[in-house]
């Protein structure tokens, strides 16, 4: 599964990027199916990083793999 995350995020990757972040895949749980991911770049300490997560990342990669409980961000 940790190769088809990756898949999705390098989908994603270009639009982040065109705003100065990068999204890096920390972790893939196979277990209880919960991806962690580190915002970096202007992401790291912007306000909108959660927004960002849940409503784009989150929601990008749970349409492409189903199975995918939750994205959570690294502390």
């Amino acid at each position: 599964m940790r190769e088809r995350v990756e898949a999705v995020l390098d989908k994603i990757r270009p639009s982040i990027q065109a705003d100065g972040g990068n999204v890096e895949l920390i972790d893939v749980n196979e277990d209880t199916k919960i991806v962690t991911v580190k915002l970096t770049g202007a992401c790291a300490g912007c306000p909108m990083s959660q927004m960002t997560l849940k409503a784009g990342i989150e929601r990008i990669i749970k349409h492409e793999i189903p199975e995918v409980v939750s994205v959570e961000a690294a502390n």
